[in-house]
């Protein structure tokens, strides 16, 4: 069977299904406190994606208080490098990237001829849009096994957040070459930073088992969801996060977008799509 064909089959169940209720369901069942039921949840996780504990800061299941604190676990300190440097962009996570590059005049590539626009991407801001024309984007994907906590690429001053209501596709490969407009039709939470290499754009996208997106100066932005679009405007006191701060997580996995502006950064060449990251590795450097 054709590559092509065989991912539309696996995505076309996700068409049919009640999204946002199954996310629902999965935000109660990761939050189930009873000692039994979350150690069976995280011991059959660990061995289905084959989990490294010797990383997280509390290695023993038992001491988790359910299965949302063990997949939002912290790292010890010397697990990940973070070599904190002002002209570099770092990766925020560990994952996989899928796609990065220019942003032609405004278009994103999101796989073998599947393009979408910042003006979708970005809740049809078009003044927000054309601040990223022609810069950079890097969209990266989160494994069930990785990391989940996000953190900042590079130093920077909130500007603004949005919380865009949406679908909940999977955002597996296989999703990511067949369903169009995929990170701009999800739900996502789009978050602007005033940084020295210009603006930059984090996106967290949402997914079918995404239970829960947070930022750690709003704390949980979803759930509740919300039928319309929210914005928040920081003023110019607002916090600056360093570089290697935590910025949020995701209760269950999803994908990151970075957005640079024109003429602000390079990408290193030896990055391609499928490259594995690790938290704090080096993605770019400053023009």
């Amino acid at each position: 069977m054709l590559p092509q064909i065989k991912n539309h089959l696996k995505t076309l169940p996700f068409y049919l299904l009640p999204q946002h209720r199954l996310s629902a369901l999965i935000h109660r069942f990761m939050r189930i406190r009873n000692k039994r039921v979350k150690n069976i949840q995280i011991k059959w996780f660990i061995r289905l994606f084959q989990v490294n504990m010797d990383e997280a800061q509390i290695e023993h299941i038992h001491l988790f208080d359910d299965f949302n604190h063990f997949f939002t676990r912290k790292l010890k300190q010397q697990a990940r490098q973070i070599c904190v440097h002002a002209d570099h962009i770092l990766s925020p996570v560990d994952g996989q990237i899928s796609q990065l590059g220019k942003i032609r005049n405004t278009c994103i590539i999101q796989a073998k001829h599947q393009d979408y626009t910042l003006q979708q991407l970005l809740a049809g801001d078009s003044q927000l849009s054309a601040q990223f024309a022609d810069g950079q984007f890097m969209t990266i994907y989160l494994s069930p096994r990785d990391y989940h906590r996000i953190h900042m690429p590079v130093t920077g001053r909130l500007i603004q957040m949005l919380h865009v209501p949406g679908r909940l596709f999977s955002v597996n490969p296989a999703s990511v070459h067949t369903i169009p407009c995929l990170f701009a039709r999800n739900e996502r939470v789009i978050s602007v930073f005033s940084t020295g290499m210009g603006k930059m754009a984090l996106i967290q996208v949402g997914a079918i088992f995404v239970s829960s997106i947070e930022t750690t100066w709003h704390g949980v932005v979803t759930p509740p969801r919300q039928r319309r679009i929210r914005r928040w405007h920081y003023s110019d006191n607002a916090p600056v996060l360093q570089q290697g701060m935590e910025m949020g997580r995701f209760n269950m996995g999803s994908t990151v977008i970075l957005l640079f502006e024109k003429n602000r950064i390079n990408w290193l060449e030896s990055l391609v799509q499928g490259h594995p990251l690790q938290l704090g590795q080096l993605l770019g450097k400053r023009q």
